[in-house]
């Protein structure tokens, strides 16, 4: 069945792409690269199920002792604006897999592919209850949902406050809960690094989405010994990028717009506090897109268009470390940029945040990306790479504001089940008689556990 999810999606895709584009605002380009590889959720899944093996464990005596992993019963799933549809699969292949009933609550803002994806589900064969797709607000739905005492896991993509919010509600009813939450990803940028290679992989790291993404890396820290080569470079790159900009039906338009009027405040917010503090300063961007498209003429002001922005230090040395949008999730394209010496200094600039998801590593010397990589408190470490994201990969956060569990891999389908053990005993009647009378008369032995 899975394997059929997997095809009729594959039949699926020409609508998908467009009308995720169009319900997120984000450019077709992403969505034609994108939304073609959610069939490896379902079909890595299906595999799973091909291979996987059940324990038997060992055992005293005449006892054979098996393990099953079991489906857990309703779950609930609460999913995000920025990957309506990545995210859903994400989560509906373990669930569905591990046999569980599955109530999906996709954001208000972005429900549309969440619902054709459930229509595909069931033209696959999934039957009637087993997949429910209830949009909905989440301070109304979704709170619901969560409260239900018969729900037993709770999968939540969102941000921090909400995660914990929810986590909380989740606990009152002891079920199991798998949270991915908010990012504030670093990468680190050292003098042995391709700077043209980290060049392309900041950007990419940094505005895909528009930057609306959990392991956007903007927070750039780069060794002081190349930066003025890096900042140039970067800047002419975001440059080509914001001409580049368009309607995002447009192929080659390179950016889209944030999600809403409120995403777009919250950027203003950050931004301009930390222009107005005195502790940055900004070599591109910084404001709002009103104007038409060099690109193609496109409106601006019929979206929430911000321009890619980059933000450094004003002042004295990393005083952009004491902005209030170093340690925010923006969730919106800008990048701050600190510069570091020693590798020590870098790794700790790396650590300075509360959350934990995602992070970056740009180096040619493999010594050092395995020495730095494993310092970094981060769920994921790419090196010389960015977002690279695979169904046998687990993804989750390794500090609290980041979530707790991981999705993907085997993790992901375990944690959608509970373990049960089975015990049978295959001595025969006499040997049974004689040695598993506790109360029998006598002191003679008999068995104990």
């Amino acid at each position: 069945m899975l394997d059929k999810c997997a095809v009729l999606l594959s039949d699926a895709l020409p609508q998908l792409i467009t009308t995720e584009s169009k319900q997120t605002g984000r450019v077709i380009r992403e969505m034609n690269a994108q939304v073609p590889s959610l069939t490896k959720w379902f079909k890595y899944y299906a595999s799973l199920l091909r291979v996987e093996e059940r324990s038997v464990l060992p055992t005293m005596g005449k006892l054979h002792n098996f393990v099953d992993r079991m489906p857990l019963g309703v779950v609930v799933q609460i999913t995000p604006f920025n990957h309506p549809l990545l995210i859903a699969v994400k989560k509906l292949a373990p669930a569905l897999a591990a046999g569980n009933s599955v109530i999906i609550k996709p954001s208000e803002l972005t429900p549309l592919t969440t619902l054709l994806l459930g229509k595909i589900l069931r033209e696959a064969g999934i039957p009637d209850g087993v997949l429910s797709v209830l949009p909905g607000y989440g301070a109304t739905t979704g709170k619901a949902l969560v409260e239900h005492p018969l729900v037993r896991k709770v999968d939540v993509t969102g941000g921090t406050e909400a995660g914990r919010a929810i986590g909380r509600i989740v606990g009152g009813n002891l079920a199991k809960y798998t949270a991915e939450l908010g990012g504030k990803a670093p990468l680190i940028v050292f003098e042995k690094a391709n700077i043209d290679m980290a060049i392309n992989g900041i950007v990419f790291a940094s505005f895909i989405a528009s930057g609306q993404t959990c392991v956007a890396s903007t927070r750039i820290i780069v060794q002081n010994s190349i930066m003025d080569e890096l900042l140039q470079k970067l800047k002419a790159k975001i440059e080509s990028i914001t001409r580049r900009i368009g309607a995002p039906s447009n192929p080659e338009s390179t950016m889209g717009p944030l999600i809403s009027e409120k995403q777009l405040r919250n950027v203003e917010r950050l931004v301009n506090g930390a222009l107005d503090g005195g502790n940055a300063v900004s070599l591109i961007g910084a404001k709002r897109m009103v104007s038409q498209s060099p690109l193609d003429g496109f409106n601006f002001e019929k979206g929430y268009f911000y321009e890619p922005t980059l933000l450094t230090s004003s002042k004295e040395r990393n005083s952009i470390v004491k902005t209030s949008i170093w340690r925010e999730e923006a969730f919106g394209p800008v990048i701050v940029v600190a510069g570091f010496d020693t590798e020590e200094e870098a790794i700790t600039l790396a650590n300075d945040t509360e959350f934990g998801l995602g992070a970056g590593v740009w180096t040619l010397d493999l010594s050092q990306a395995f020495r730095v990589s494993e310092q970094i408190d981060a769920g994921i470490t790419w090196v010389n790479t960015h977002h690279r994201n695979d169904p046998s990969s687990p993804w989750g956060g390794a500090k609290s504001a980041s979530g707790v569990g991981s999705e993907n891999g085997i993790e992901a389908y375990n944690a959608y089940t509970t373990s049960k053990s089975t015990i049978i005993n295959y001595a025969s009647p006499d040997e049974c008689l004689a040695a598993e009378d506790w109360f029998a008369d006598g002191s003679g032995n008999v068995r104990y556990g």
